[in-house]
């Protein structure tokens, strides 16, 4: 029968526990994994699922006392990175519906709102079609694998014990934040720009024959044309739905260390 000493066990746990964290942190937090209507139970079932898969091909971990204070900041390093890395990730799908919230408000569909089963917040319903087209597209392209492949590399460029969170890391997340507002200004730019210009050809109208109802007449041609612009605008879809993947995965990249 095996026998195992305190050493050994000691060895096991820390080969495991770490990278444990860092995983099942990511999963926590990360877009498509930390989905209301995933439990909790299966993201940590998947977080431990892929910890064991992983941690044999990790670089060697640091012999720390479980049951320690070095242990305890060790765990709240590996958390942090896991978090950072998730919510970065969390970025893109943000430039979308941020995006469409403001086509969405100059089209007269802000008052349309729905439950984001996602997020568990209300957002309009142009930005919800958005959201579960590009969650569909990102699936269909593997971005959730290239997710992994990212968190995978982390190990290598942060290793435990070695690597946290620092002021350029944290730089790079303010940066990857204004970046959201920034591209999604230009997602929506296009449309919000010709409803702006049928705006002011309504302000013109109105000027020109006051008898005629602005409100009566403007709802339903603002809708209108703004569902025709969306889909004129879908045609343009998957190039700068690629280039937006790249960029933030080189944000996550320049977190990591990696670029």
């Amino acid at each position: 029968m095996p026998t195992f000493s305190v050493t050994d066990i000691t060895e096991l746990v820390n080969g495991f526990m770490w990278p444990f964290f860092r995983i099942t942190a990511f999963f926590l937090v990360a877009p498509l994994f930390s989905a209301n209507f995933i439990p909790t139970r299966v993201r940590l079932a998947l977080g431990f699922t892929v910890s064991v898969i992983v941690t044999p091909l990790l670089p060697t971990v640091p012999a720390v006392d479980p049951i320690s204070l070095p242990a305890a900041i060790l765990v709240a390093q590996q958390l942090v990175i896991g978090i950072a890395m998730g919510l970065v990730m969390q970025f893109f799908f943000q430039v979308f519906i941020y995006g469409m919230q403001l086509v969405a408000m100059q089209m007269a569909l802000g008052f349309a709102a729905v439950a984001d089963p996602v997020n568990g917040v209300n957002t309009t319903v142009v930005a919800q079609y958005f959201l579960m087209l590009v969650m569909l597209i990102f699936i269909a392209t593997n971005g959730h694998l290239a997710m992994i492949d990212v968190l995978i590399e982390s190990f290598r460029t942060m290793p435990i014990g070695e690597g946290s969170i620092g002021p350029d890391q944290s730089l790079s997340m303010v940066y990857a934040g204004s970046w959201i507002f920034l591209s999604g200004l230009l997602l929506a730019l296009p449309a919000v720009t010709a409803l702006l210009v049928m705006n002011v050809l309504f302000g013109v109208m109105t000027r020109a024959a006051p008898q005629l109802n602005v409100f009566s007449l403007g709802f339903p041609v603002s809708m209108m044309f703004g569902m025709f612009l969306i889909w004129a605008t879908l045609s343009d879809f998957m190039p700068r739905f690629d280039r937006l993947t790249i960029e933030i995965f080189v944000y996550v990249r320049q977190l990591i260390g990696a670029v």
